[in-house]
């Protein structure tokens, strides 16, 4: 185990947004992705923030009891979002997610998003090193 690094469970298939998406978008993204956040990024897949469900209740509530229209990612993102390497070993992640810090987090490479590593990823991962449950691929959804 000690062995397995974030790239050997992280996922690639989940498309990041960008800056200027309007929130009905995201969320449909994070409903159809069953994810509970999503990373935001420029034109070159540099991480500029993440958007979260809770980013999105707050937001909608707002937005719908006053009325204002479609609000848009960049006005409700986290822009100090906090990611991680490819490289970065599986136990590390693993003790940094059993803290409670949040349940995805980027995957960024020379500066670029390159994926997405869910705890429900490594959970499945430890369950089936550790347990030897055997699981379906896992997508990278985190619920």
């Amino acid at each position: 185990m000690c062995a397995l690094r974030v790239s050997d469970v992280m996922s690639n298939h989940i498309e990041p947004v960008r800056c200027g998406t309007p929130l009905t978008e995201v969320v449909k993204a994070l409903l159809e992705n069953h994810i509970s956040g999503l990373p935001v990024v420029d034109a070159n897949r540099h991480l500029l923030g993440f958007v979260s469900e809770q980013d999105c209740i707050h937001a909608l509530l707002v937005s719908n009891y006053h009325c204002e229209g479609d609000p848009v990612v960049d006005d409700v993102m986290f822009r100090e979002p906090l990611s991680i390497s490819p490289g970065t070993a599986i136990v590390d992640l693993a003790q940094k997610l059993g803290s409670g810090k949040p349940k995805v987090y980027p995957v960024v490479e020379h500066g670029k998003l390159i994926g997405i590593v869910t705890r429900t990823a490594v959970l499945a991962e430890l369950a089936r090193m550790g347990c030897g449950i055997e699981l379906s691929k896992h997508r990278g959804a985190d619920d």
